[in-house]
């Protein structure tokens, strides 16, 4: 029986994910200011769930049989949370942050849900 092989990517993405999520955890406030308004729930429950499916995405990355759930699951989020990352670069005042590197990040989401797609492959 062979074990199955974790990559890099992997465990790079897992990493980041359980990192970020549970972050949102630590300092919902920090995450609380970018849900846009007419977000349908209120700004700590979009912190609190999208937390919660950023640490299930990072660890179901670490498991091969969860792993494919994961990936779908994670570039779902990623497609999700994209309009506040448009939000934060239309309002960088409120966030203390220069206006080109709100910009600048945006194209970054596409990179990162590439590298999501390559983490969620399946390695066996």
């Amino acid at each position: 029986m062979t074990r199955p092989h974790l990559s890099r990517s992997a465990l790079a993405m897992a990493s980041l994910f359980v990192f970020t999520g549970t972050a949102h955890f630590v300092r919902p406030g920090l995450f609380d200011q970018v849900v846009p308004p007419g977000t349908p729930m209120s700004a700590r429950s979009a912190t609190l769930i999208s937390g919660a499916a950023e640490l299930a995405g990072g660890l179901g990355l670490l498991w091969s049989p969860t792993r494919p759930a994961a990936h779908w699951g994670l570039l779902a989020l990623l497609a999700a949370v994209f309009p506040a990352n448009v939000f934060m670069a239309q309002h960088p005042e409120r966030y203390g942050l220069p206006a080109w590197a709100l910009w600048a990040r945006l194209p970054l989401q596409p990179l990162l849900m590439w590298l999501v797609w390559r983490a969620g492959r399946s390695a066996d």
